[in-house]
Order: C-alpha cells, then sequence, then structure tokens
C-alpha cells in the first residue's frame, strides 16, 4: 500500500473516532447532569430553550455551589430548629397564614446559617438545585401557597399541604441529607 492510500484511510478513521469520544463525553457529562439533578434537569432545558444552554446553567450552578461555605448545623442548633418547627406547626391550627410565612422563614434561616446565601426565591432554588434537586417541588410548591396566601387566595387545605412541604426541605437541610 501507498503512503496515500494509507493517509486516505487513517485520516477518516482518526476523525471517526475523535468524534466518537467528543460524543461519548458529551453524552457522558449529560448522564451526570442528569443524575445529579433529576427533574430540575428537564425544568432547566424547558427555561432555557435547550439541552446546551440547560447544561450550561446547570454546570454555572454546580461552579457556584462549589463556592459556597455550606456547613454541618452542630447538634445543639439542631434541636434548637427542631423546637422552632414543632412550635410553628402548633400555631398552624390557629393561624395557618402566619404559620406558612414563618415556615417560609424559618427555611430561610436555616439555609443561611448552613451557608447559603438567602436572596431571592429564585436564587434559593439555584442554589438548592445542587444539592437538593429532590426536593425543589416541595418548596416551589410551599412558595407558590404562601405567595397566594398573603393575597388571602389559598385555602386552608393548600396551607396544610405548603407546611408538609416545607416540611420536607426543613428536614432534609436540618440533617444534612442531598449533598450529592
Amino acid at each position: 500500500m501507498s503512503t496515500g492510500t494509507l493517509i486516505a484511510i487513517i485520516v477518516p478513521v482518526a476523525i471517526v473516532l475523535i468524534a466518537l469520544a467528543v460524543g461519548l463525553g458529551m453524552m457522558a457529562r449529560r448522564r451526570r447532569l442528569q443524575d445529579r439533578f433529576g427533574p430540575e434537569y428537564d425544568r432547566a432545558v424547558e427555561q432555557e430553550g435547550g439541552r446546551l444552554a440547560a447544561e450550561r446553567e446547570l454546570r454555572a450552578r454546580e461552579e457556584h455551589h462549589a463556592e459556597l461555605d455550606i456547613k454541618e448545623l452542630p447538634e445543639d442548633r439542631r434541636r434548637a430548629y427542631a423546637q422552632d418547627w414543632s412550635e410553628v406547626q402548633e400555631r398552624f391550627v390557629d393561624r395557618p397564614e402566619g404559620s406558612v410565612t414563618q415556615a417560609d422563614e424559618l427555611v430561610s434561616r436555616l439555609m443561611k446559617e448552613r451557608g447559603y446565601p438567602t436572596a431571592a426565591f429564585d436564587e434559593n432554588v439555584r442554589d438548592l438545585s445542587v444539592s437538593h434537586a429532590d426536593t425543589l417541588q416541595h418548596y416551589r410548591a410551599a412558595h407558590s401557597v404562601k405567595v397566594r396566601s398573603t393575597d388571602g387566595q389559598a385555602t386552608t387545605e393548600e396551607l396544610r399541604g405548603a407546611m408538609v412541604h416545607y416540611r420536607a426541605l426543613f428536614d432534609e437541610l436540618l440533617s444534612d441529607r442531598g449533598g450529592r
């Protein structure tokens, strides 16, 4: 075989192998993001208008999260927060709207003490999505009811559901579960 023939065979084969390696790498990164972010991955694809933009956004969230100083709480602080939650829950019977607002505030305080910057709700969701993606639907549902309750638009049953949703995120943050 001549050198020209060898080059004509080797170059296309090399290009195909490189393209295959790049494709497999992209698929592996996508799978890792899907596994880490769960339903939040699909939500990001929808919000960002495509997979590439969503994956760029999710990687940016990971980078931002890596810069945060997230810490575990000492046992005495965990007990204090658990007591605070019990008190909020007990007040629900007499003041459902106020209890939902207090639950939201308690979750925000807990986030802040753990090291999450507590800015606007959307920023909180972004920060929580990296390690707590599985409970974000609870946070979103609870927050939606809380917003409606400030205008008197939420039923008692919706407020009860919001408390359940806040509790799911609260428990995960308090116990330090979800740190993927």
